[in-house]
């Protein structure tokens, strides 16, 4: 099993762009897009709380999944 973030999803769910997450967030856009196509081998707790709080997530499910195998 492996952790995949879901980020790419629910900015597309929100009709947000990379860019404008990382301005939300006062995060790279190399990290958000990182984030975005599974790149990153780890996740920094404060990129997760900007991203959440940017995005008014209260529950990390909704940015990752478990994939099998």
């Amino acid at each position: 099993m492996r952790l995949e973030m879901r980020l790419k999803e629910v900015l597309k769910e929100r009709r947000l762009e990379q860019k404008e997450l990382a301005q939300m967030a006062g995060l790279t856009e190399r990290t958000i897009s990182e984030l975005c196509t599974n790149k990153m081998k780890r996740y920094p707790k404060d990129v997760l709380e900007a991203i959440m709080s940017a995005l008014q997530i209260d529950d990390l499910n909704i940015l990752f999944r478990i994939k099998g195998n």
